[in-house]
């Protein structure tokens, strides 16, 4: 009688586990299965589709690990391209903030008309704000997008005044959940050159710029290679027509600390 009694002991713990591991699996899917469709949606804007191409957005939303239900912060989100695409990720159920600075607005109006005519992304709350005063919401984002922007923490010039970093970390540190995912993506400039790359080609050194984003008390947790490009020497601007949307990119996952307070 005991043998059998743990017999079936032993064939209710393996069931458990078996059902635990492929509810796991299950909801990486779903989550996987949320970017897929988000990228695949016909509705999309063409020049988005084509932009995919270089962006690999599909790769880069699963490695952050963007889920449905989750709110998003898309830190001078541009144009909204990734806007656009973490408002379908994040579904009914979550939300989205666009933020952009009135320096930015004017180089991508024309775009903004054509991604918000016609009540497209009326879900996406939008945002005008400078970085000395950012106005997120408290201890509100899962994740925090700063998408080919940071580097622009360092530029300087008539319409983009010097940024109080300190100051600037301190407000997106205090948007993010305990646990909240900070994403990173830039372009990478030539080793050990810092912030000097930034005011004449717009890249910035990864090493740096790891150092310097776990000096505001973040957590660096993974880096992707998924925009990687070997061809990229790292001497031309972003901008120069040769390497445009073909550039190096570093692609990290920091988190905010779930105990800490900064």
């Amino acid at each position: 009688m005991l043998a059998r009694s743990r017999l079936s002991a032993i064939v209710l713990t393996t069931v458990v586990l078996c059902f635990s591991v492929g509810l796991v699996t299950a909801a990486e899917v779903t989550n996987s299965q949320a970017v897929d469709k988000a990228v695949s949606a016909k509705e999309r804007l063409e020049s988005d589709q084509s932009r995919d191409v270089t962006s690999k957005p599909a790769t880069v939303l699963e490695f952050f690990g963007l889920e449905p239900g989750m709110v998003v912060i898309d830190l001078f989100g541009g144009g909204g391209y990734y806007t656009e695409l973490a408002a379908r990720v994040v579904g009914d159920t979550g939300k989205v903030y666009f933020h952009n600075n009135k320096a930015y607005i004017p180089f991508v109006e024309k775009e903004l008309g054509t991604r918000f005519a016609d009540d497209r992304l009326d879900e996406v709350v939008r945002m005008v704000s400078e970085t000395d005063q950012l106005g997120l919401p408290e201890a509100s984002a899962d994740m925090v997008l700063m998408i080919m922007c940071y580097h622009d923490l360092y530029f300087v010039d008539k319409s983009w005044p010097e940024i109080d970093r300190k100051h600037f970390w301190e407000q997106v540190y205090a948007a993010l959940k305990p646990n909240g995912t900070l994403a990173v993506v830039d372009h990478v400039a030539q080793a050990d050159t810092g912030s000097t790359a930034v005011q004449t080609l717009h890249r910035i050194d990864k090493d740096y710029a790891k150092t310097d984003i776990e000096a505001a008390g973040f957590v660096f947790e993974a880096e992707s290679q998924v925009l990687y490009n070997p061809d990229d020497d790292h001497t031309l601007s972003v901008f120069d027509p040769e390497i445009r949307r073909k550039t190096d990119r570093f692609v990290y996952r920091f988190k905010k600390p779930g105990s800490e307070k900064k």
